[in-house]
């Protein structure tokens, strides 16, 4: 093949990788803004899967980096083939790990966060996590835009498609309280996310690019042509902002679930490690600087130390990587 002809073909093969890509991309959010639509957050994670992908094969086209699996021969590369004949190319997550990948890594903390959700819900059905992590499923979809724009052009990103990429509903405080309190939510879903979330830093778990978290203020107006205008936004720099944002951690902080030492003993033993005790407990928390406040593991209320949920993942993962001592 001349070196114009190949040149043509990266081209094309490229342009067509971006192609499907975006729609895609597309395709995941309209799904998930159908109201018609049930099964919104399986088959959002899947397209945004396969989009993302694409997206990161387009990359590494362009730069050269061979994105096929293959065994390194003697004199040439063996490549990896499907029953068919195929060559097999990366999944997303080889992708992530590539030393080259262009993505920060906040933006590999989502996508390592839906990968894992996916391989959770591969093969059973779930309820009641459309709500619960849309605020990932919204940096998902910012992050994918970025990214689009930022490595292509502006011309392959899609916000311009998008009014509000993802659909917000009206939540009550039942519906979004706790992982503890939702009923509905299958236990290796509960488990998978709380183990994940705890194995994340206060900055990661608090970045927009991990969990687009937003506050819309309701807007009243005595004035007929801003009727519509029901929506409020502002600034995160503002004065509002910092002062409504203040309210709502305080008010987050306050309403989370706490747990005695002694309960989240009593949970780990439940979960199988009987001889992870009050001893072990306190070693850890004392050599990981738990109750330092920056590291948001839990709160003193009057003279009790409380733990949060995030500290309860960490724990459940200290004893799952070292099962061996408290079995």
């Amino acid at each position: 093949m001349s070196t114009a002809k190949r040149v043509r073909r990266v081209f094309s093969v490229k342009e067509e990788l971006l192609k499907k890509s975006r729609e895609a991309a597309l395709a995941a959010v309209q799904i998930f803004n159908n109201p018609n639509v049930t099964f919104k957050s399986e088959t959002y994670i899947v397209l945004m899967n396969i989009a993302w992908t694409y997206l990161l094969h387009a990359y590494y086209r362009a730069e050269k980096v061979d994105y096929r699996y293959f065994n390194q021969g003697s004199k040439r590369k063996q490549y990896d083939r499907t029953k068919n004949g195929a060559f097999k190319h990366w999944e997303l997550e080889r992708c992530l790990n590539e030393e080259q990948c262009p993505l920060e890594r906040n933006v590999v903390q989502n996508l390592k966060f839906l990968i894992g959700l996916r391989h959770e819900i591969e093969h059973q059905m779930t309820t009641r996590i459309d709500d619960l992590l849309s605020a990932r499923f919204q940096a998902c979809c910012i992050n994918y835009h970025d990214a689009a724009a930022s490595l292509f052009g502006k011309e392959y990103g899609i916000a311009k498609h998008l009014a509000v990429s993802l659909q917000f509903s009206s939540l009550s405080q039942e519906q979004v309280d706790t992982l503890e309190q939702q009923k509905g939510l299958p236990g290796h879903i509960k488990k998978y996310i709380e183990g994940f979330d705890g194995a994340l830093t206060s900055e990661e778990f608090a970045s927009e690019k991990f969990a687009y978290r937003v506050i819309f203020v309701p807007k009243t107006t005595n004035h007929p042509n801003q009727a519509d205008q029901v929506i409020t936004f502002v600034k995160a720099d503002s004065e509002l902002a910092k002062s409504v944002n203040a309210t709502y951690s305080l008010i987050r902080e306050t309403e989370r679930p706490k747990w005695l030492p002694s309960q989240i003993v009593a949970k780990v033993k439940a979960d199988g490690f009987p001889k992870f005790g009050m001893a072990q407990h306190s070693d850890l928390w004392k050599s990981s600087d738990a109750r330092n406040p920056a590291k948001r593991f839990g709160v003193q209320v009057a003279n009790t130390w409380y733990w949060y949920d995030t500290w309860l993942a960490f724990v459940r993962k200290h004893c799952a990587d070292k099962s061996g001592a408290y079995r």
